[in-house]
């Protein structure tokens, strides 16, 4: 099969170009002329130089394919304009698409987000039935990745045959642009003293994601959603394991949640103020749920992911500190 891959170039783009190319297919990835192109060293691929917005572009790059892995998209929600993370992961979704159905592409692969899932109110692990619930303006990001499932499903009415990937947290080494790794990172800076809220967290590595992603392209089927995860942790467990890989003391000052709306708060002056947070008000809002997913649909009809959350935070580590990101 041929393929192309939009945001290639990025964490999760450049594993699924790599599991491509191993598997035996011939891959051509979807970048900006400025494009760093680091991440996909030593693999053999084909160039399209283009825009998300540009439709003119993207026929030429949907031209000869048999599949699309719609992978691009802005995902660092935290510290992105929300009108260009909407541009581009509304906007620049419908003009893949489109071009992917003008092209006469046999398969879309859309990855979407955990995060454009809805959350269950008795706190049960949500699945791929749940909308998306929470409030837009606090949660933009998932918001705009559940507007472009909706894309996709009016295009698949159309005739278009798309599958949609909704990755949990994803972790694994190189993320280049710290995304998910900021649990690592925070962790082996601040150590004991990052605070512990009461909620949790669900997490993949970066290469099941693209070997699921595969997956989805042979045998997914059309029109329905897979979320891709590993496992489901409190946050006490999770920075434990991380901590005990990055070599500090494990976390243990406890928040309660009585106290998060009024730390939200004040992060929301603080960013209005132009001063930079590690985090923001809408994550701490968050933390105290326990963001958790049933994973068993991805399971049972793609396959089961392969490395172990304590491999993948050992991997993540080392590759933070083998390209001088973080000292040992």
């Amino acid at each position: 099969m041929k393929a192309l891959v939009t945001g290639g170039t990025g964490f999760v783009g450049s594993h699924v170009v790599r599991v491509l190319v191993e598997a035996g297919h011939t891959v051509r990835v979807l970048h900006r002329q400025t494009s760093r192109l680091d991440a996909l060293a030593g693999l053999p691929y084909e160039s399209a130089v283009g825009e998300l917005t540009d439709r003119e572009a993207l026929l030429r790059a949907c031209d000869g394919c048999d599949w699309v892995f719609h992978v691009a998209a802005v995902a660092d929600y935290w510290r992105s304009d929300v009108v260009k993370m909407f541009e581009a992961n509304v906007e620049g979704t419908r003009t893949v698409l489109k071009a992917a159905r003008a092209a006469g592409v046999q398969r879309v692969i859309l990855t979407s987000t955990a995060a454009a899932v809805g959350m269950r109110r008795d706190g049960r692990p949500a699945s791929e039935s749940d909308a998306f619930n929470l409030p837009p303006r606090h949660f933009p990001y998932g918001y705009s990745k559940w507007l472009a499932e909706e894309v996709a499903r009016a295009e698949a009415r159309k005739g278009l045959d798309v599958v949609i990937t909704n990755p949990v947290v994803v972790m694994g080494p190189g993320d280049l642009n710290m995304i998910s790794g900021n649990f690592v990172t925070q962790i082996k800076r601040l150590g004991p003293l990052v605070p512990v809220t009461s909620g949790g967290v669900a997490v993949i590595d970066v290469r099941d994601v693209a070997r699921l992603q595969l997956a989805a392209a042979e045998r997914g089927r059309t029109g329905e959603r897979y979320i891709l995860g590993t496992a489901n942790y409190d946050y006490r467990t999770w920075f434990a394991m991380i901590a005990d890989v990055v070599g500090v003391r494990r976390p243990f000052l406890p928040v309660p949640d009585a106290a998060l709306p009024v730390v939200a708060g004040v992060i929301d002056m603080a960013r209005r103020l132009g001063i930079p947070t590690p985090v923001d008000a809408d994550q701490t809002r968050l933390s105290s749920r326990a963001i958790f997913f049933d994973f068993s649909k991805t399971w049972n009809e793609l396959g089961e992911p392969q490395v172990p959350m304590r491999k993948s935070l050992e991997d993540t580590y080392r590759w933070y500190v083998e390209n001088g990101y973080l000292k040992a």
